[in-house]
């Protein structure tokens, strides 16, 4: 493929914020392709690098685990110190745009201290700035992180350089781009198979090294990036109890679902490292686990679910709360939660990468490298299904499953490639149908992004035994943004006073709320809370007299400690 030759354009962190609002107003995921990819071609293997990583939405790249630690707060006082603005002035512009980057932009004039930083901001050069950010140590590491930030807002040129580079900073880009394609933007500028791009950038863990390795044919000289997180392979839900079409095809296996925390394992050497679904480092969580993987042979990347377990049985979930987030994991805790690492695909291995292998070769794999493992970390249980009668299998399969604490099952084609970040028809997940209840929402607050302009995080109530409505939790998800906005108006013409950031509202809009699990809190005057509620709909339906009560809740609560002893 012959790649278009360089135009010449303006340069630097300008130019970048150009690129960044044309594909923010483009729709089409081709046009945007294009508009990114005629961009990298303009610049030299240093911007490139850089700018590469940037349009994912990250000052570094994913394998490097420093974080720039500017909050907002840091970045405001780093703005009101360079562009002398007042107060007011930001809260005004931060209603209007719900966005810190735009809002600082509406705030940008000639910095009060031109020798702050005399040349112009370049993708390479602010990189440089970042990594002075993430370095900085000490005592005075906050005055240093405040003044290199000082330095690249006294840069920008503009109002529109401001807010990308902002946006950069706050890892908040928005611009409709997400990393496939920038995968796709890259091997177009390069002229490179986008399969291979794609393969490079998992391996690497850095977009931004491999943008530069398909410019010069490198891709194929790409290593596995050892302690980098790898984008997680998804599952489907499908319904229990249907008719299992999407089975009819392939051959397939069959695993539990876990009711844990999924963790991906990475030892190379003697180094160990746990990276959660977010992609976070969480091995100084559970340093039980990080022995136990130390004591395998060899080089890989595990795939895997953390469960809370007890002389073999498995513990629900909210057991293993104690253990998220802690980096004081102390004697106590490791003997009152103890934990294993459920094993359940083999992603690399030595120097071989293993997305594209059959899952069925990745488990012979997997099977083989723990078959001296300890009890830290198990195997997986699974089998093959049989196509003669699948509902039977399938049902049988979930109820026991469901009796030995999980929380349903996987099915998985033997075939499928691993495919980190997808969810398509290669893994299927079979979960019990969710509880919903009905609760009237009593307070709202703004959103955030392209929601800034509408009320869309609900919080909501049960009825008390007294007929008093006590909050039980919050919501964001499950309504379109025709209802928010729909509902947007009523709320603020409805509005009965305010809760620090929350409107409260008259009591009138009754949700059906889903949620997984419900769970003593005290964090809500219910006494309760809900984990992952989600809005199923809104019941303009049913009065608010008959929304459901405490009295309902604890009921479900009951039930649910009823199957989890059963289970131990």
């Amino acid at each position: 493929m012959r790649v278009p030759a360089v135009v010449a354009r303006p340069a630097g962190m300008q130019r970048f914020a150009e690129a960044c609002a044309a594909i923010a107003r483009t729709a089409a995921t081709g046009a945007k392709v294009g508009l990114l990819a005629d961009y990298l071609r303009e610049l030299d293997d240093a911007d490139l690098e850089a700018a590469a990583r940037f349009f994912t939405g990250k000052p570094f790249a994913a394998s490097d685990q420093r974080t720039l630690s500017l909050g907002s707060a840091t970045i405001v006082a780093a703005a009101k110190e360079v562009w002398a603005f007042s107060d007011q002035a930001l809260r005004t512009a931060w209603r209007e745009h719900g966005d810190l980057g735009a809002a600082l932009a509406e705030l940008v004039r000639p910095p009060l201290d031109l020798g702050l930083f005399a040349e112009p901001l370049t993708p390479a050069s602010l990189r440089v700035l970042f990594e002075e950010i993430a370095d900085a140590g000490g005592k005075a590491a906050g005055k240093r992180r405040l003044v290199a930030c000082e330095r690249i807002l006294a840069a920008c040129g503009s109002q529109l350089e401001a807010t990308y580079v902002v946006k950069v900073m706050t890892g908040d880009l928005r611009i409709g781009l997400r990393e496939g394609l920038v995968v796709s933007a890259i091997a177009a500028a390069a002229g490179a198979d986008e399969d291979e791009v794609r393969r490079a950038v998992m391996a690497s863990g850095d977009v931004g090294s491999v943008a530069v390795a398909a410019r010069h044919g490198g891709l194929r000289d790409v290593r596995i990036a050892y302690g980098a997180p790898i984008g997680f392979m998804l599952a489907s839900p499908i319904e229990y109890g249907g008719a299992y079409r999407e089975l009819a095809e392939g051959d397939w296996l069959i695993e539990d679902k876990f009711d844990g925390i999924r963790l991906q394992a990475h030892k190379d050497g003697d180094a160990v490292r746990l990276f959660s679904r977010t992609l976070n480092d969480v091995s100084h969580s559970y340093p039980e686990v990080v022995a136990a993987v130390a004591r395998l042979e060899g080089r890989f990347v595990l795939d895997g679910e953390l469960v809370a377990q007890r002389d073999g049985a498995v513990l629900p979930f909210r057991a293993l709360q104690a253990r998220l987030q802690r980096k004081d994991v102390t004697d106590e805790l490791l003997a009152g939660v103890p934990v294993a690492f459920m094993a359940f695909d083999l992603v690399a291995c030595g120097e071989a990468f293993l997305l594209d292998e059959p899952l069925r070769e990745r488990r012979r794999l997997l099977e083989d490298l723990l078959s001296d493992a300890d009890a830290g970390v198990l195997l997986a249980r699974q089998a093959t299904l049989d196509a003669a009668d699948v509902s039977a299998q399938v049902q049988a399969r979930f109820e026991d499953a469901r009796a030995r604490g999980h929380e349903g099952l996987l099915l998985k084609r033997a075939d499928a490639p691993y495919r980190p970040g997808r969810r398509g028809k290669w893994w299927l997940k079979v979960k019990a149908a969710l509880t919903t209840i009905d609760v009237v929402v009593v307070a709202v607050e703004w959103g955030h992004g392209k929601r800034a302009k509408v009320l869309s995080d609900y919080t909501f109530a049960v009825r008390g035994a007294d007929g008093e409505l006590l909050p039980i939790g919050k919501a964001f998800t499950g309504l379109t943004d025709a209802e928010i906005a729909r509902l947007t108006p009523w709320f603020l013409a409805h509005e009965t006073g305010r809760l620090g950031h929350a409107i409260a509202v008259e009591p009138e809009i009754v949700l059906e709320v889903a949620f997984d699990v419900v769970q003593p809190s005290s964090l809500h005057a219910s006494g309760y809370s809900l984990r992952f509620p989600r809005i199923v709909r809104v019941r303009d339906d049913k009065p608010v007299a008959e929304i459901d009560t405490l009295e309902n809740v604890e009921a479900i609560y009951r039930k649910m400690l009823e199957r989890e002893n059963g289970n131990s």
